[in-house]
């Protein structure tokens, strides 16, 4: 009985002192509202697309294993394990291995999209018994973020005579204009994670991640966070994102320049992009890959370019200028070459990172704007259809060939 009248003196004390005695619930913290992107999945579309790949049982199988949890450690042990598994996953299913799990086509990146919405949604509404802190609710979001995009499972062989790239990808995108949409980076990077492609000088070993659209987590510094570690021990890296109609582009200068556009959460930020130390950040910055090989190569059925153009406030000047042949010294800027959006923040911050971590010098690395994935003409309603696929397949293929050919490249251009 020693035990029950400890606690009751505990109690009556507190309620004698005129202190509110708090409950599970209240130091728990509130669950958070789904966000945007987790509203959009009890749509048809994300539900079809879960159904037709297998992928329907990844969100119930993730939720009964935190449902039984019985700790805060419990649940991050459970966190990383599911968050990496849906990875390992899509990434499985995209190269072959394994069942498919229904009839969407292999390549589709958008199973792994829609899936990993669905754990994150039940594990922002999470309320354990053992209570949840916001804090502790935000750490094992971030855990499941990372683990389900690659970004925690980038590892190299050791030895020599394997090269080593790292190629970022992209989630889809622009859902409210067509809920249907691919991103054809996310598929690439999908197909080509942890592959050894060969190149003109010897065989490299590929190792990716995805990205959110999102402005909040480029703020948040998730692409410095996930690309320092692997940045000095790579011979080439490339971010990958989708960009104009039918061509490919080599972004050649990137800009520090957020223009507005709303990311996935329907959110819009304009501003010159946050990085660390920005007293000492630059407007412009430029790829290091060995863009004139990459366009004179034969990669694929797309036509590749050089695309030097940027928008820029010249130096005294008040107004945007579009520059097709790069920035003008002194000037301010307003658009890379690969625009405004995400994609061009990505490739600046990539950059910069380079840059700041002392290897402009020796490392090949910039941004590769893919085209646009299309639909077959006269589908607005499917949410595949055989061009769908094969365009998806062209640009994958595209991709590493467009790799091979700058690792090769980057090779010889330092011996």
């Amino acid at each position: 009985m020693k035990p029950l009248r400890v606690r009751i003196g505990v109690l009556g004390l507190a309620l004698l002192a005129g202190l509110t005695v708090p409950t599970a619930a209240a130091a728990a913290g509130t669950a958070p509202s789904p966000t945007v992107e987790e509203q959009r999945l009890d749509g048809a579309v994300p539900q079809e697309i879960l159904r037709r790949s297998g992928f329907d049982t990844v969100a119930p199988r993730f939720a009964r294993a935190l449902d039984a949890a019985r700790s805060y450690a419990e649940a991050r042990r459970i966190v990383l394990h599911e968050g990496s598994a849906l990875w390992r996953r899509a990434v499985a299913r995209a190269q072959g291995r394994g069942p498919a799990g229904g009839d969407l086509s292999r390549d589709d990146d958008r199973p792994l999209y829609w899936a990993r919405l669905g754990m994150t949604r039940h594990l922002r509404a999470w309320q354990p018994e053992f209570g949840l802190g916001d804090a502790q609710r935000a750490k094992l979001t971030a855990a499941l973020e990372r683990t389900s995009r690659g970004q925690s499972t980038v590892r190299y062989p050791r030895g020599e005579g394997l090269r080593r790239v790292l190629v970022t990808g992209f989630d889809p995108f622009t859902l409210d204009r067509d809920i249907r949409i691919s991103n054809p980076s996310g598929a690439t990077a999908l197909a080509l994670d942890g592959t050894v492609i060969e190149t003109a000088d010897g065989p490299a070993r590929v190792e990716t991640a995805v990205f959110p659209v999102r402005w909040r987590d480029f703020a948040d510094s998730t692409v410095e966070r996930t690309l320092r570690p692997h940045l000095p021990e790579v011979d080439l890296f490339a971010t990958v994102s989708q960009g104009r109609a039918g061509r490919f582009d080599v972004e050649r200068t990137n800009g520090a320049w957020r223009g507005g556009f709303p990311d996935n959460e329907n959110v819009s930020r304009t501003g010159t992009v946050p990085v660390a130390d920005p007293a000492s950040q630059p407007q412009w910055t430029t790829t290091t890959l060995p863009y004139r090989r990459i366009v004179a190569a034969d990669t694929g059925r797309f036509p590749v370019y050089d695309n030097t153009s940027v928008t820029e406030i010249p130096a005294g000047g008040t107004a945007p200028v579009v520059r097709p042949d790069g920035p003008t010294p002194g000037s301010t800027a307003r658009a890379g070459g690969g625009g405004d959006y995400l994609s061009n923040e990505i490739a600046y911050r990539a950059t910069l990172l380079r840059d700041r971590l002392g290897l402009r010098d020796g490392l090949p690395g910039g941004h590769v704007h893919t085209p646009v994935l299309q639909f077959g003409a006269g589908n607005t309603t499917e949410v595949t259809d055989p061009e769908f696929v094969r365009n998806r397949l062209d640009i994958i293929a595209q991709v590493r060939s467009i790799v091979a050919v700058a690792a090769g490249a980057a090779e010889r251009a330092r011996g």
